[in-house]
């Protein structure tokens, strides 16, 4: 990676907490059960009241806090590149712990103002914008960074496809903006056709590591591959 100054930044020792006691949500009248389900899911949640209590604005934050304490990504003046960032936590994260960088926050949707962050309305399905970006940014981003998922439809086969093709998206974008020695962490999921993904990984990265952090929902699919130590124009 290029050099950077080695520090680690941002506020440290922020710790979840302890699950409280259950609260229990009763279905209301014109409520569908499964509102109810996710209502009462959120409220025992300690991932969202953490994100609350910590002025984050997603429990989505979590995730990148427990892999940037593991991996070391995230540095002083480190330049990074936040994909589908909206509505921010990660962005957050990234402010906090990569002082004096630059912290550029990416999505199709509008995004509100993160202080330290530049925040960019690009749809990457939009070739002649993405280009533009990725032509301004190309070579300087030292992690990129890809917490991507559809919408789910409930159609398991479906879904798989579209987020695998969001996860290719975010890999070509890291190919294009990288400097040589760039690292970059993208969601994907188990069953998604993972192993030809990761293989394409293993070309570009000299390191791909997985991991699913405590805040991902067990039930959920979801992990994170964190690739390391990229190839620059030895990639293939």
């Amino acid at each position: 990676m290029a050099a950077r100054d080695g520090k680690r930044g941002g506020k440290r020792g922020k710790r979840v907490g302890r699950r409280g006691p259950t609260v229990r949500v009763k279905t209301a009248r014109g409520r569908k059960p499964s509102s109810t389900r996710w209502l009462q899911r959120q409220l025992n949640d300690p991932y969202v009241a953490a994100a609350a209590r910590h002025g984050y604005r997603s429990r989505a934050a979590w995730k990148l806090i427990e892999i940037d304490d593991r991996f070391g990504l995230l540095g002083g003046g480190a330049a990074v590149l936040d994909l589908g960032a909206a509505p921010g936590g990660w962005t957050q994260v990234a402010v906090e712990r990569a002082p004096g960088g630059r912290i550029v926050a990416l999505d199709r949707v509008e995004m509100e103002p993160v202080d330290g962050a530049e925040i960019r309305t690009v749809d990457l399905d939009d070739d002649a914008a993405a280009d533009v970006l990725i032509g301004e940014l190309a070579g300087g981003i030292d992690l990129v960074l890809s917490d991507m998922a559809i919408s789910a439809t409930g159609h398991r086969g479906t879904d798989q496809v579209r987020n695998r093709r969001l996860a290719e998206l975010a890999f070509d974008v890291a190919r294009r903006v990288l400097k040589p020695g760039g690292e970059f962490v993208v969601k994907a999921f188990h069953g998604g056709g993972d192993a030809s993904f990761v293989a394409g990984l293993k070309r570009a990265f000299r390191e791909v590591r997985s991991v699913k952090p405590t805040a991902s929902r067990p039930e959920s699919a979801e992990l994170y591959l964190v690739a390391r130590g990229f190839r620059g124009g030895e990639a293939g």
